[in-house]
C-alpha cells in the first residue's frame, strides 16, 4: 500500500458490491457483534472490534480532501458496524466529510438492527440531514428459528423495528438475505418469513446472496448440526417460493452477487412475474438459463 495514502486500513477490508466506486472510510474496526456463525468477514485476529480513534478519522478525512479534492462523490463508512458509534460522533464525522469532501453526494454504512435500539428517529433524522442517506442491513432471514440457529442475535421483530426507524428518518434501506441459510430442514419457513419481513418494511433495495463457507462449515455447524446445504435446484425452488410471497410496491431487487448461480435483476413488484418466470425456467431448463459455472462463483 502507498504509505502516502491518507487512510490506515486493517485488512481484509469489506464493502457492499454497490460501493465499488466509493471511498472506504473505516470508523470502526470489525463488528461489535461478530457472533453470526455464517459470517467469516471479521474473524481474523486483527479485525477484533474497536472504534477508530476519532482524531485519526477526522485527520484522514481532512487529508483525503487535500489529496483528492472534489473527486470523491461517495463514501462508505466501514467496517461492519459504523452505527454502533454515538450519534454525536457520527454527526462530527459527517460534518467533516461535508467540509473537506464537498462533492460527496452519498454516504452509506452497514447497520446492525441492534445498534438502532438506542437511537431515536429524531437522531436518525439528524444523521440523514447531515448526509447519511443509505444503510445496508444484513437481515439474512425473517425466520426466528433460522436466526436463532445461526446466532444472529436478532429476530423478525427487532429487524422490522430497525428498518421502520430508518424508513421514518428517510434513510434508504438495502436489505440483504441469504438464500439457503435454513438448509433443507427450514427452507420453506425461511423463504416465507423472509418475504414477510420484506413485505412489512418495504425497503428501497433488496439483495439475495447464497450462503457459502469458503473457510469451511465447522463453525456454522456447531450451532446448526442438522443443517444440510441446498443443491442448485433446491436453491431455485426456495427463491421461487420467496418471490411468490413478496408483496412489494417499489423495491429495486438484485440477486447478482458472485455467490449466485442465477443472476436476477428487476423492480418489485412491477417485474415479479418476469423474475418468477426466469427462476422457473432455470428450474426446468438449467442448461439454457445462462447460469454461472462453479468457477465463476465465490465471495
Amino acid at each position: 500500500m502507498n504509505n502516502d495514502f491518507p487512510i490506515r486500513y486493517v485488512n481484509p477490508v469489506f464493502r457492499p458490491p454497490s460501493e465499488a466506486q466509493s471511498l472506504i472510510l473505516p470508523v470502526t474496526n470489525g463488528c461489535s457483534w461478530n457472533k453470526c456463525s455464517y459470517c467469516e468477514m471479521y474473524t481474523a485476529p486483527q479485525k477484533k472490534f474497536t472504534a477508530r480513534d476519532e482524531h485519526e478519522t477526522l485527520a484522514s478525512i481532512q487529508r483525503c480532501g487535500e489529496q483528492f479534492g472534489d473527486q470523491v462523490q461517495r463514501v462508505f463508512l466501514g467496517d461492519g458496524d459504523a452505527m454502533v458509534l454515538s450519534t454525536r460522533r457520527l454527526l462530527t464525522l459527517l460534518a467533516a466529510i461535508r467540509e473537506h469532501l464537498p462533492k460527496v453526494r452519498r454516504i452509506s454504512s452497514y447497520c446492525l438492527p441492534r445498534n438502532l435500539r438506542s437511537k431515536s428517529v429524531a437522531e436518525l433524522l439528524q444523521l440523514r440531514a447531515a448526509g447519511l442517506t443509505l444503510a445496508y442491513v444484513g437481515a439474512e432471514s425473517g425466520d426466528d428459528e433460522v436466526l436463532q440457529k445461526v446466532n444472529k442475535g436478532e429476530s423478525l421483530e427487532s429487524t422490522r423495528q430497525a428498518l421502520d426507524k430508518l424508513g421514518a428518518a428517510g434513510i434508504a434501506r438495502s436489505v440483504m438475505l441469504l438464500n439457503g441459510l435454513g438448509g433443507r430442514l427450514l427452507s420453506s419457513q425461511h423463504a416465507e418469513n423472509s418475504a414477510r419481513l420484506v413485505n412489512l418494511t418495504q425497503p428501497e433495495f433488496l439483495a439475495t446472496l447464497v450462503v457459502s463457507f469458503p473457510q469451511g462449515e465447522q463453525r456454522f455447524r456447531e450451532g446448526f448440526p442438522e443443517w444440510n446445504a441446498l443443491d442448485q435446484q433446491e436453491l431455485f425452488t426456495e427463491m421461487a417460493q420467496f418471490l411468490q410471497a413478496l408483496e412489494l410496491k417499489r423495491t429495486v431487487f438484485r440477486s447478482d452477487h458472485a455467490s449466485n448461480w442465477l443472476v436476477l435483476k428487476g423492480v418489485l413488484g412491477a417485474e415479479k412475474d418476469r423474475l418468477l418466470l426466469e427462476v422457473r425456467n432455470a428450474l426446468e431448463h438449467p442448461a439454457a438459463a445462462g447460469l454461472r459455472a462453479n468457477w465463476q462463483r465465490g465471495l
